[in-house]
């Protein structure tokens, strides 16, 4: 199961995520997104969780959920697919796509 982890304290590592996972079960990577230029991760940043048993990450959310890691309570849900995701587009955006050239008009 691939858990989203939100609402991370800059100076959260991968490491400190896979401790606090691993007291519910395997974990089998855990990836903490960062600044590329700085190395840090951003205020308010977040990171993924990929655990063996979707049992195991539904017991992590639910003693996790709100815990206090670095002076910020943290966020978790299941992560869901590209594929999962579904877009829904207006029929005004339909319109804006292909309306044909785009730009200013010439007058």
């Amino acid at each position: 199961m691939n858990l989203y982890v939100g609402n991370l304290a800059p100076d959260v590592t991968e490491q400190d995520l896979r401790l606090e996972f691993e007291a519910f079960g395997e974990v089998t990577s855990v990836i903490v997104i960062s600044d590329k230029y700085t190395g840090k991760s951003q205020t308010g940043g977040h990171g993924f969780v990929e655990m063996t048993l979707k049992t195991d990450g539904t017991a992590a959310i639910s003693a996790l959920k709100g815990k206090i890691l670095k002076n910020k309570p943290i966020d978790i849900v299941e992560a869901l697919p590209l594929s999962d995701k579904k877009t829904v587009i207006t029929a005004d955006q339909k319109k804006k796509v292909s309306s044909g050239r785009g730009g200013r008009r010439r007058y």
